[in-house]
């Protein structure tokens, strides 16, 4: 209750008291009387506006301690959406060269394996004898490279030893792993891979060029091959990082053009869209 409101009940409660004093002073007048009970009202219409007073400073002050509240939050929530661009930002920087190695890996997997389809073991253990095949007329065809007709199982065991290292981020035993395994199998139907994982070993050590130039080989060799959409993905990442933008932008809209509906032209049209 504050100082004011308490005087004027102080003020009221002495006119009243005083009031018999006042009646056997003057008389029982009326006129008085009447204006005891004017000045009654105006004190008890004085206290009522003094009560809504107190009660609109007292709400008044639980609003400002609200906006306190509300600004303090903003400020926080400002602060904190600062920091989540930073490490957005952040984690973009970091996971931009790691953003095609791991990217669609499954569906290669899966690809490989397909590939990689050896024969079966009963066909490839039984002889055959030497009278049998002059008899039939037919001989062991010679491989493109002028060598015997290579062995399925050491063919697909050469490959996934090349890609293991590749997967154990051992880049550039891995290169040694593919161009070997390229030299003793050219005619393989995982060429294009072995050439395409070479191209992205170099890109993972940042050998920006040579992994272009591989890259770029891959798709002049092996045209038809399932790799051609993974390989001009990097070769459009390679660019980027040559800082050829405007080449990177052609290799992006003719993998898109070219290869639809592929991963690599899913990724390569987001990629696109970045860098406009």
């Amino acid at each position: 209750m504050t100082s004011l409101r308490r005087n004027g009940l102080i003020l009221v409660s002495m006119l009243m008291l005083a009031q018999p004093a006042w009646a056997a002073l003057f008389g029982n007048d009326e006129e008085v009387t009447r204006q005891m009970q004017a000045l009654q009202q105006r004190v008890e219409a004085l206290d009522a506006r003094l009560a809504k007073l107190e009660q609109s400073i007292q709400q008044n002050q639980s609003m400002l301690d609200m906006l306190k509240d509300v600004e303090a939050l903003k400020a926080e929530v400002a602060r904190l959406r600062g920091q989540s661009e930073v490490q957005a930002n952040q984690l973009d920087t970091l996971g931009k060269r790691q953003n095609d190695l791991y990217a669609d890996l499954d569906q290669r997997i899966v690809e490989l394996a397909k590939a990689a389809k050896p024969v079966p073991a009963a066909d490839a253990a039984q002889p055959v004898a030497p009278d049998s095949q002059a008899a039939s007329g037919t001989v062991a065809k010679p491989a493109a490279d002028g060598s015997a007709q290579a062995d399925p199982l050491a063919e697909s065991r050469s490959y996934e030893g090349a890609l293991a290292l590749f997967r154990d981020a051992k880049y550039t035993d891995a290169i040694a792993g593919f161009k070997n395994f390229l030299k003793t199998y050219p005619a393989s139907t995982l060429a294009a891979n072995a050439q395409y994982w070479i191209g992205y070993s170099y890109y993972a050590l940042k050998d920006y060029k040579t992994s272009l130039a591989h890259q770029q080989k891959l798709v002049a060799t092996y045209p038809d091959s399932p790799k051609v959409p993974d390989a001009l993905l990097n070769v459009a990442t390679n660019q980027i990082e040559l800082d050829d933008m405007a080449a990177a932008r052609k290799t992006l809209k003719d993998l898109v053009a070219k290869h639809p509906g592929t991963p690599a032209a899913k990724l390569a049209a987001r990629r696109l869209a970045a860098i406009k």
